[in-house]
């Protein structure tokens, strides 16, 4: 019995190492790394914001976000919900919380949840031109996101209409493997729609966010 007792030991560890060696080359093929989810990740991006309250008045900030996960848990379903931390600066050494918003994996989708808002931004496998309802899980008319993929790096188109006249609404995320998102763009505007104004893409009221990522990592 002692002289097989390392034998037997060697087969269960080469078992679980296995084991985990597949768990993980699953993660990859299904493109689980172009989001990843891991206490203590962060992710730092340079904003840059305009709010347009009307004709010729709007207003321009300029400041950062860091996003880091702080912990999980595991809801109702069995999924493992991860909080992510928001805080915000304009000098990258003072930072204020400004909210936090949950990150899911759920039925081979990316859940992200701001304000009880959830959004599927993500769907894996991550395959070009494939189509999906990002508000499939809000009581909200279906928006159909695209995704792109050029292999390390993903597009997911939102939105895409600009019928240069009354309206513009450009939307897209991009995420990189092993990284996460590196830049999200929001572009909502209207346009004055008066006779003397019509077709002159005015803009009458709206906001353009750029979020572009800075640095990221793990603390």
């Amino acid at each position: 019995m002692e002289r097989k007792l390392p034998l037997i030991l060697l087969l269960i560890v080469t078992l679980f190492t296995s084991c985990d060696r597949e768990i993980e080359d699953s993660q990859v093929e299904l493109g689980y790394d172009f989001q990843p989810l891991e206490v203590g990740l962060f992710w730092v991006y340079e904003v840059d914001q305009t709010i347009y309250f009307g004709e010729n008045d709007s207003e321009q900030e300029l400041f950062f976000y860091k996003d880091r996960i702080r912990s999980f848990y595991i809801n109702a379903e069995g999924e493992q919900v991860f909080i992510v931390n928001r805080s915000k600066s304009t000098d990258e050494t003072t930072w204020i919380q400004v909210l936090e918003y949950t990150l899911t994996q759920r039925d081979l989708a990316l859940v992200r949840t701001i304000e009880n808002q959830p959004l599927v931004t993500l769907v894996f496998p991550p395959k070009d031109g494939i189509v999906w309802n990002g508000n499939v899980y809000r009581d909200e008319l279906a928006d159909d996101f695209e995704l792109i993929n050029s292999g390390n790096s993903i597009r997911v188109n939102q939105e895409d209409s600009d019928d240069q006249v009354t309206y513009r609404d450009i939307r897209f995320e991009v995420y990189d493997l092993g990284i996460g998102l590196v830049e999200k763009y929001d572009e909502v505007l209207t346009y004055c729609s008066r006779n003397d104004c019509l077709g002159d893409m005015l803009i009458d009221s709206g906001f353009k966010v750029q979020i572009k990522l800075t640095d990221y990592g793990k603390d």
